[in-house]
């Protein structure tokens, strides 16, 4: 029978109620999963924030968390950059040898035309210079609006040549108009000669213009006239031809400044000394960074909290979709779950602690799969899984020491790696040693995943380091071991929590109280384990806990040690004690073993859930033959019956648990079965059908979660292994004989109430 919520089903017991099962406190410890994991990533992602002024002094040095970039000096070093930037100069191409040509021309046409030498030479005192103006004027005005030359440029170039412009003297003007066609000719080949060779790259005109004269005195002109004209015409024809560009200039020194490197800080650097003055600068620095108390940046809050939100509720989510029925109504293993990755992170954090920049590899030493053995012993396979995911997660987070980056993926797949090869070895652990052999495979694997790292990234690992990081990864392999098999006996007695190993433990023959059934009540002994066997193989069946209900069945009948003689599987050749007491008495000695028991295993310190199925497995069931043997009594001696049918069942309580009601019903079943003297395949089967109808009609199964289905495979799972474990005693249909008709054969019929207390009651009323 299915059950509801507990927040819901009023048909649940009270004692279901309380912080273990209700919704709010469930969540409430998400929410503490959440701020465990925000209080564990802020450590290592926010730095530590001081309360300090400007003018005040420092009560403590305080080093750089991370990289900073000190803009200061980043500043200064860019203007220094610009600085070293030289002026940078645009050559300009201007062509001064077509000026001298065409100075030459017009002397030559101005002196053949008839005009008075005064005339002539007003003209050339006039004419001259402006020709030279016009040209450079002509050539920016062509120039201008295109994108060969700036316009910066050009007015540069016109202010330089205005600037350097040459006065030609009075007596060169005088002088001109002299010369013939033949003079003409001749020194205006020279001239064009001399300009052109010295109108190369020129800056400042001058100093080209004062090496004419050596030029002249080295030409071909003899004559003194040809000579000055030629010296003066020529130095007014050179122009500077390479300007200062500011433009480039400019965009020089912006480049420089960009392409300058910023300046940092290292991690660990001292930023403020002890009892240093804080100045606004240092101020400036600190607050920027995120190292003030008063000017705190919430961004980065805000992402952790988030992230670490989106973790827990990661962990939610796959458990409500998981079939782990024991996180729905029971807030313990939530609470327990929530110690384990407290205890996991903490251990992470102690190994973090002995790290540094230099020895990095000390992180391989933290038992970061600590966490998902504990989940798989106690918990569940499937979460220990995602919780490797999410331990990895947090393993390169917090064994990083390269405060530049969030994530180191070296820890990260170190922790991945460990932690699934931890819960593949462990998982179906049954002994204490096998968490030791599951710490050396942790081990060997977590020094493969290190040797993994040091081939991919050759070069960044020395011999001494790769040495040092696998023994440390060896080291934490067998640390992992150690603290689990410590932690265990503290997760069990304080959560009362049955692992597999534990219930290992507990099955040993050689427990003092399945010693003291087996020499004290061997009848008994040997029924519980027959109700072992099959209260085993049905539980597993149906997904319950199978081990937990072979277990529970060795020491469901232990209260029976206290008055053995009244059980009937213990009365070997000696009358039966029941037959000469008050059935009331018989009754109450019957209900009492599951009572007692209850106390005995309190006495040995059993866990609760074994401590629950001996107490639940009768549930409330009813004792048939001492009630009726108890109404033929009064009817024998004409009184009315002072008891009812509720006086003669056990107390209960009715089954908790699929194990108890499992337990309970193989117990019958065994009983039962074994009561028969030459049972058959069709009397087992419809014994079996018969004891778990009346247990259902008597709302046995009411308050646990078996469904009909669940019923269903429990019937045809005890049918297959009754067989075998009564095979010798079970006769098949074909081996049945056929009965002579003056000889039929005498039959049993099966328990009615599937009681295993009262089988003298069933072989008496057969």
């Amino acid at each position: 029978m299915a059950s509801k919520d507990p927040s819901t089903d009023k048909s649940i017991s009270v004692k279901n109620y309380g912080w273990k099962y209700s919704v709010a406190t469930r969540y409430i410890l998400f929410l503490l999963l959440a701020l465990l994991f925000y209080i564990s990533l802020s450590v290592k992602l926010l730095p530590e924030r001081y309360d300090i002024k400007v003018g005040t002094h420092s009560e403590k040095s305080i080093a750089a968390p991370v990289q900073i970039e000190d803009n200061k000096a980043t500043l200064k070093a860019q203007e220094e950059a610009a600085e070293r930037v030289q002026p940078i100069y645009t050559y300009i191409p201007l062509r001064n040898d077509v000026l001298v040509t065409q100075l030459f021309d017009r002397i030559d046409r101005l002196n053949q035309d008839e005009v008075s030498v005064q005339d002539k030479i007003e003209i050339y005192k006039r004419e001259i210079p402006q020709r030279v103006d016009d040209f450079v004027s002509n050539f920016i005005a062509s120039n201008r609006g295109t994108e060969t030359y700036p316009p910066e440029l050009l007015e540069e170039m016109k202010k330089v040549i205005d600037q350097q412009a040459y006065r030609i003297p009075q007596e060169t003007f005088i002088k001109i108009p002299r010369l013939n066609p033949d003079d003409i000719n001749q020194i205006k080949s020279v001239a064009r000669d001399i300009v052109s060779r010295l109108m190369n790259e020129i800056v400042d005109a001058q100093t080209a213009r004062a090496k004419v004269a050596e030029l002249v005195s080295a030409s071909s002109l003899n004559d003194r006239t040809s000579r000055e004209v030629v010296q003066e015409l020529a130095r007014a024809s050179i122009t500077a031809n390479k300007f200062y560009n500011e433009v480039a200039t400019k965009e020089a020194k912006v480049a420089e400044r960009e392409n300058t490197p910023p300046v940092f800080i290292k991690q660990g650097d001292v930023l403020v000394e002890k009892g240093q003055l804080i100045t606004p600068e240092l101020y400036e620095l600190l607050g920027k960074n995120g190292l003030l108390k008063d000017e705190v940046n919430y961004w980065p809050e805000l992402g952790i909290l988030l992230f670490s939100i989106l973790l827990s509720l990661g962990i939610l989510m796959f458990i409500r979709q998981s079939d782990m029925n024991m996180f729905k109504y029971n807030n313990s293993q939530v609470l327990m779950m929530v110690l384990i990755y407290v205890i996991t992170l903490i251990s992470m954090y102690l190994a973090g602690v002995l790290q540094s920049e230099a020895r990095t590899y000390i992180g391989y030493l933290a038992p970061v799969a600590i966490g998902v053995i504990l989940v798989t012993l106690l918990l569940d396979m499937h979460l220990a899984y995602f919780s490797a995911i999410i331990f990895s997660i947090m393993a390169s987070v917090i064994l990083n020491v390269d405060k530049g980056e969030v994530f180191d993926f070296h820890f990260g797949f170190f922790a991945l790696v460990t932690s699934c090869v931890a819960i593949f070895s462990i998982h179906r652990a049954s002994q204490r040693s096998t968490l030791l052999k599951g710490g050396i495979m942790v081990s060997l694997f977590g020094a493969m995943s290190v040797l993994i790292m040091m081939l991919i990234q050759d070069s960044s690992w020395t011999r001494v380091e790769s040495l040092y990081a696998l023994a440390f990864a060896i080291a934490g392999g067998i640390l992992t071991a150690v603290l689990v098999i410590g932690l265990m006996p503290f997760f069990e007695v304080t959560f009362g929590i049955l692992s597999p190993l534990k219930l290992v433990e507990l099955s040993n023959p050689n427990h003092p109280l399945l010693r003291k059934l087996l020499t004290e009540t061997p009848g008994t002994y040997h029924h519980s384990v027959m109700v072992g066997n099959l209260s085993e193989a049905a539980a597993e069946a149906i997904g319950a806990d199978g081990l937990l209900c072979r277990v529970g069945s060795y020491y469901h009948d232990v209260g029976k040690t206290k008055r053995p003689i009244y059980f009937i599987e213990n009365q070997n050749n000696m009358e039966n004690p029941h037959d000469s007491i008050d059935p009331k008495l018989s009754k109450s000695i019957i209900v009492a073993h599951a009572r007692d028991g209850v106390e005995m295993q309190k006495d040995y310190k059993l866990p609760k859930p074994i401590r629950d199925i001996a107490e639940q497995h009768h549930g409330t069931t009813f004792l048939h033959f001492f009630y009726h043997k108890a109404l033929r009594q009064a009817e024998e001696q004409g009184i009315e019956p002072d008891f009812t049918e509720d006086d003669f069942r056990y107390p209960g309580p009715k089954a908790q648990s699929k194990e108890a009601a499992v337990v309970g019903i193989a117990d019958s079943i065994e009983a039962a079965v074994r009561s028969l003297r030459k049972p058959t395949v069709d009397q087992v089967e419809s014994m079996i059908e018969k004891i778990i109808k009346s247990r259902l009609d008597d709302h046995q199964f009411n308050e646990c979660d078996l469904t009909m289905k669940e019923l269903d495979i429990i019937a045809k799972t005890l049918k297959e292994t009754v067989m075998g474990i009564f095979h010798s005693r079970i006769e098949y249909p074909e081996e049945i004989k056929k009965p002579k008709p003056d000889n039929p054969p005498k039959q049993q019929e099966p328990a009615d109430s599937g009681d295993s207390d009262s089988k003298e009651d069933r072989r008496r009323s057969v």
